[in-house]
């Protein structure tokens, strides 16, 4: 009796539209995973970067004492900035993908199935974040053997998650959107060159705000990237502060990787045009 009863109820949930469009994200999420699998080297290239951000640059940086980090080791301070732009380095050259699978067809037989257009989108931004995860431990470990003083509560870290992914889902989408609009690769790797060094030195990553002029605070103010750094600062240090808020921090990252995650849906089928 009981099991005649549970099965109407299984059908129902797995034809229900929300049990429906998880399905289909994550389907999206794990095609991108896969790649991976076969492409350790992506993620060895993108971490070069922020590596010698943190070893040579925070080491040379760290012996001046004019910066205002507020009493904390300007290596510590500038450990959470190299983590976003390690995230940001991985996000922002994932719509490069979006043009590859149109080339070789695959983005075609997805927009003509039935699949949601909004659960491409999002199962690519998940699969973004899920990529930032090594690349995060990699850059908490090497902080860890520079001496950086890591927060490491389980709640602080589980909120460093959240940023990761949240940071990661918005730079994706952003890239995303760069790629449907560009349309080329040569295009699309020239926009991403002018987008990434505004992005990271228009931020908080590597000096306070309050080093900035007034003109570069309000477009500080106006970058995603800042309330990253600002957040992942608070959580990753004990010492450190949100000079904006942990709860705006989330919020800010989250309407904005929102209102992207909507225009890019809205574009992504242009990129076959």
């Amino acid at each position: 009796m009981l099991s005649e009863s549970a099965a109407p109820q299984a059908v129902w949930v797995e034809e229900h539209p929300v049990f429906d469009f998880v399905r289909q994200t994550s389907a999206v999420a794990e095609a991108e995973l896969r790649k991976l699998r076969h492409d350790h080297l992506e993620l060895v290239s993108r971490m070069v970067q922020p590596v010698v951000w943190l070893v040579v640059f925070g080491r040379v940086f760290s012996r001046l004492r004019e910066v205002p980090t507020g009493g904390i080791p300007y290596l510590d301070f500038m450990a959470p900035g190299i983590l976003a732009q390690s995230v940001l380095l991985v996000a922002v050259f994932f719509g490069v993908t979006l043009i590859w699978e149109r080339d070789l067809g695959i983005l075609q037989k997805f927009l003509v199935s039935p699949a949601n257009r909004l659960a491409l989108v999002l199962g690519k931004s998940v699969s973004a974040g899920i990529r930032a995860v090594p690349q995060a431990g990699a850059i908490y470990l090497l902080a860890l053997l520079m001496g950086v003083h890591l927060w490491f509560n389980p709640v602080a870290m589980a909120a460093t998650l959240v940023f990761i992914g949240l940071g990661a889902a918005l730079f994706s989408t952003m890239s995303l959107i760069v790629a449907c609009l560009a349309k080329t690769r040569q295009r699309f790797m020239g926009v991403n060159q002018l987008l990434i060094m505004p992005l990271f030195f228009g931020s908080n990553a590597i000096y306070p705000l309050q080093m900035m002029p007034g003109w570069l605070q309000r477009i500080s103010a106006m970058n995603p990237l800042t309330y990253m750094v600002d957040g992942l600062r608070a959580v990753m240090l004990r010492e450190a502060h949100s000079v904006y808020g942990l709860g705006w921090d989330v919020l800010v990252l989250a309407v904005t990787a929102a209102v992207l995650l909507g225009l890019a849906t809205k574009l992504y089928p242009r990129v076959i045009c």
